[in-house]
């Protein structure tokens, strides 16, 4: 098994914990935020996505991604992100972007250091944890959101 090969797995399996949740939100819970949280279900579905395919385009340098950003870029929940079909197709294409971009990566590119203005320097080894725990980390809130927010 090559490096990209890991890689590419340890992402698809990574990534379950938000297709599960995803599978159980409901266009009502898109708007639903816990008491303190800024942000909505459905800005955190965009977000993910956004940055999914800012990881293949900037970190893993797919040519051909596009990527407007909107959630990065407002930096708050606007409240625009609430038509469930798109959410899910968006989050679909970001993944899928996201596991091509990785695909082509060869064993000498993991230790090539990128820099973003995000998160400084760091080897596509070490970006692409951050990716996983991004992922994961926003799954939990809106795991918890989708629970227990209103």
């Amino acid at each position: 098994m090559t490096t990209t090969t890991l890689f590419y797995d340890a992402y698809k399996e990574a990534r379950t914990r938000l297709d599960l949740v995803v599978q159980l939100i409901h266009e009502n819970d898109l708007a639903k935020k816990l008491d303190a949280s800024p942000n909505s279900c459905g800005f955190l579905m965009r977000h993910i996505g956004d940055v999914e395919l800012l990881f293949s385009k900037n970190v893993f340098k797919m040519h051909g991604v596009e990527v407007k950003a909107q959630t990065v870029i407002d930096r708050k929940d606007t409240g625009d992100w609430n038509n469930l079909v798109e959410l899910k197709y968006y989050l679909d294409h970001s993944f899928n972007t996201l596991l091509n971009a990785i695909a082509q990566q060869n064993a000498e590119e993991w230790t090539a250091v990128i820099e973003t203005k995000e998160f400084g320097k760091k080897t596509k080894a070490e970006a692409f944890g951050r990716i996983i725990s991004h992922t994961a980390y926003h799954a939990g809130q809106l795991a918890m959101i989708q629970k227990y927010g209103k």
